[in-house]
């Protein structure tokens, strides 16, 4: 069998690798949204005028890195921090810039722009939370690789 029809055979209705799976979106999810969060929410209460996709760029990077170093505090625990921080950046990018994508294409979609309102912080975070799910799912599953 090719890797590519065993990474395509794989179970996807193991409860134990969902579980898993969703807890680590969840810390991802938490570091992005405060680099991301933030960045936006400085712009919106400063009123600087800065288009809408450099805000957005800016946030995801934020994001990446808000995450890293939240990911690198909570290896930190299990070993050395050179360890952790190189275990952070070595996580799968693309579930990150997924998203961070995904996040703030609702924000734009739902707001017209770059601005967090009551509303649509639930959706974005919601979205951010579904994208990568099935994507890091499979990385456990089919890798056996994660960041916790």
């Amino acid at each position: 069998m090719t890797a590519l029809a065993q990474n395509l055979s794989i179970n996807w209705k193991c409860r134990h690798t969902w579980r898993r799976a969703s807890k680590n979106t969840m810390w991802c999810l938490l570091g992005c949204s405060i680099g991301d969060f933030g960045t936006i929410a400085f712009f919106q209460f400063t009123g600087i005028p800065w288009p809408t996709l450099a805000i957005m760029t800016l946030a995801i990077i934020n994001g990446l890195l808000t995450s890293i170093a939240l990911e690198t505090f909570i290896l930190s625990r299990q070993m050395s921090l050179k360890l952790a921080f190189n275990t952070a950046i070595g996580m799968s990018i693309i579930s990150m810039v997924s998203m961070e994508a995904a996040m703030n294409v609702v924000d734009v979609l739902l707001t017209g722009g770059a601005m967090l309102t009551w509303w649509v912080v639930p959706i974005m975070l919601l979205a951010g939370f579904l994208t990568p799910l099935p994507y890091n799912y499979w990385r456990l599953k089919a890798l056996g690789k994660s960041c916790h």
